[in-house]
C-alpha cells in the first residue's frame, strides 16, 4: 500500500459500485414516472373510457342496458377508473347514470350537441383528442372550477345519447402520490441497501484483507502470519488462502536452506582465504627461519672445501656447526609440519580418557636429565589419580612444550614447578618456572608462530618460535582453555582439561 497511493480499498470500490447502481437505478426510475407516468395513466383513462362507451353502445344494441348484469359491469368499470357515465334516450330523458349530479352531465352533453367541435378540434376550452361517425373524445375545462376532464360522447342505437367522463385531477393526484412514494421508498430503501451492501462487501472482502496483509508480511520475507478459514465449507479464498499458507512455508524452508548455504558457503570463502593467508605466512616465515642455517651450512661447507683451515680441530669445528644447524632445521621443519597440520585440520584430535597425573608423571621422570644438565630443580607434588578427557600425545606435546619452554628461558632460583588445580569440572595443569617475567607488549604475540621475545636467547638454544603456536593449534583444536600468567620472580603457562 505504501508504494501507491492511489489504490483504494476493495470494499470501498465494491460498495461504491453496488451504492451506486442502486442509486442511478432508482433515479432513472423516478425520472420515467415523472417523464412518462401521467402519459401511462391517460392512456390508461383513455382506452377505460372508450371501453366504457364501446360497452354501453353495445348493451343498448343488444336492448340489455336495463339488466343487472350490465348494472354490474358497468358498475365495476366506473369504481375501477374513476369514471361517470349518463345515457339519455331520444326524448332526453336519463336512462343509466352512475352520478349523484345527473343533470350536470345531462347538461355538458347538451352543450355538447348543440355546439360540436370544428375541424380544427379546439372549441372554447375543449381540446379533441379523437372522434369518429359515432363518438368525440376530447378534454374539457372546466370553467367554474378549472379542473380538467376527459369526455367521450356520442349518439348510439335507435337516438340514445351517451356521455363518459373522467376528471384528469385524479390522474395528476395519482402521479404525485406514486413518485411521493417513490421518492421516500428509494431513501430507505438506499439507507438500507447501502447498510446491507457495506456489511456484505465487508463480509466478502475480509479475506482478501488478510490475504493481502500476508502477502504484505510475506513481501518482508516474514512467515509466520497465516490464513484462517471462518467457515467450515471452504470457498475460492479460503482455498487461496491455504495455498498462500502452503507457499509462505514453502518459501520459508527455502529460503533458511538458501540462508544455511549462503552461511556455509561464506565459511569456505573465508576458509579458502584464511588458509590462502596461512600458506603466504607460512612460506614466509620459513623463508625467512631458514635462511641463517642454510647460509651458515653453506658457509662452513665453503669453507670446509676450499681448505680454509687444515688443522683436525677448525674441521671438527666446521663439522660441529654444519651438524647443529642441520638438526635445528631439522626440529624447526618437523614442528612446522605439526603445526601445518593442526592449522589446517589435517590432525584431528583422538579424545580419550586417561590420568593426567601418570602422564605429567612420566615425561617429568623422562626430562630429568635435561633438568639436570642446566641444573634446574623440578617439582611435582604428590596427587591422587586425576582422569580427563583428550589427545594423551598432543597434551604430552602441549607439556613438553611448556617444559622445554621453562627450560631454555630459566634463571634466578633456576626452580620448575607443575601444579594441577582441580577446578568444578575442569582440572589446570601449570607450568611455573623462575626467571624474568615476559614484556606486556609481548604477551599478546607470544602464541603466534616465529615470534621470538628475546632473539638472541632463542637463537643460542635454537628456538624456532613454533613451540607455542603448536600449543595454541592443539588446545584450540580441542576447545580448551590455556594461557600464560606473569609473576614477579618468574612466568607460569597453563592449560586446562575436562575431567567429566
Amino acid at each position: 500500500m505504501k508504494n501507491n497511493d492511489k489504490i483504494h480499498s476493495i470494499r470501498f470500490e465494491i460498495s461504491l459500485m453496488f451504492i451506486t447502481i442502486m442509486v442511478g437505478t432508482f433515479v432513472i426510475s423516478l425520472f420515467v414516472n415523472l417523464v412518462f407516468m401521467e402519459r401511462f395513466y391517460i392512456k390508461n383513462k383513455k382506452e377505460a373510457i372508450i371501453a366504457a362507451y364501446r360497452s354501453i353502445a353495445q348493451a343498448i344494441g343488444n336492448g340489455d342496458i336495463a339488466s343487472e348484469e350490465f348494472d354490474e359491469e358497468i358498475s365495476h368499470i366506473c369504481e375501477r377508473y374513476d369514471i361517470e357515465i349518463i345515457v339519455l334516450d331520444a326524448d332526453s330523458k336519463t336512462v343509466k347514470t352512475s352520478s349523484n349530479n345527473p343533470e350536470l352531465l345531462a347538461k355538458i352533453l347538451w352543450e355538447n350537441m348543440i355546439n360540436p367541435s370544428s375541424d380544427d378540434r379546439v372549441i372554447a376550452d375543449r381540446t379533441v383528442i379523437d372522434y369518429g361517425d359515432d363518438y368525440t373524445l376530447q378534454v374539457d375545462v372546466d370553467r367554474g372550477t378549472g379542473r380538467q376532464y376527459m369526455e367521450m360522447w356520442g349518439i348510439v342505437g335507435n337516438g340514445n345519447l351517451v356521455l363518459v367522463r373522467a376528471t384528469m385531477e385524479s390522474i395528476k393526484d395519482n402521479v404525485t402520490i406514486s413518485n411521493t412514494f417513490m421518492v421516500y421508498v428509494a431513501i430507505i430503501a438506499i439507507v438500507v441497501g447501502s447498510v446491507l451492501i457495506l456489511y456484505i462487501c465487508k463480509k466478502v472482502t475480509d479475506p482478501i484483507e488478510k490475504l493481502t496483509q500476508i502477502s504484505d508480511e510475506m513481501k518482508k520475507l516474514n512467515f509466520e502470519a497465516k490464513y484462517v478459514a471462518e467457515n467450515e465449507y471452504k470457498n475460492e479464498l479460503d482455498i487461496l488462502g491455504q495455498n498462500m499458507n502452503e507457499l509462505s512455508e514453502t518459501l520459508e524452508k527455502n529460503i533458511k536452506e538458501l540462508k544455511s548455504a549462503n552461511i556455509a558457503l561464506k565459511k569456505d570463502i573465508a576458509r579458502k582465504e584464511e588458509i590462502d593467508e596461512m600458506r603466504k605466512e607460512f612460506l614466509s616465515n620459513v623463508s625467512h627461519e631458514l635462511k641463517t642455517p642454510i647460509a651458515l651450512i653453506q658457509g662452513y661447507a665453503e669453507g670446509l672445501k676450499e681448505g680454509i683451515n687444515d688443522d683436525e680441530e677448525s674441521r671438527n669445528f666446521y663439522c660441529e656447526v654444519i651438524m647443529d644447524e642441520s638438526s635445528k632445521m631439522n626440529i624447526m621443519v618437523k614442528k612446522l609440519l605439526t603445526l601445518n597440520q593442526l592449522e589446517f585440520g589435517n590432525d584431528s584430535a583422538n579424545m580419550e580418557r586417561f590420568d593426567i597425573v601418570e602422564l605429567v608423571r612420566n615425561y617429568v621422570k623422562s626430562a630429568s636429565m635435561l633438568a639436570k644438565q642446566k641444573d634446574v630443580t623440578v617439582n611435582f607434588g604428590e596427587y591422587p589419580p586425576i582422569f580427563v578427557w583428550g589427545d594423551e600425545f598432543k597434551i604430552e606435546e602441549v607439556l613438553m612444550n611448556y617444559y622445554s619452554n621453562a627450560l631454555n628461558h630459566i634463571s634466578g632460583e633456576k626452580i620448575i614447578e607443575i601444579r594441577l588445580t582441580l577446578n568444578d569440572n575442569h582440572v589446570r595443569v601449570s607450568v611455573f618456572n623462575t626467571g624474568e617475567p615476559i614484556p606486556e607488549d609481548s604477551i599478546g604475540h607470544i602464541w603466534e608462530k616465529f615470534y621470538k621475545v628475546d632473539k638472541a636467547r632463542t637463537r643460542e638454544y635454537g628456538g624456532s618460535g613454533v613451540g607455542l603456536s603448536i600449543v595454541k593449534a592443539i588446545m584450540e583444536g580441542m576447545h580448551q582453555d590455556y594461557g600464560v600468567i606473569n609473576y614477579d620472580n618468574g612466568v607460569e603457562f597453563y592449560f586446562e582439561l575436562e575431567t567429566k
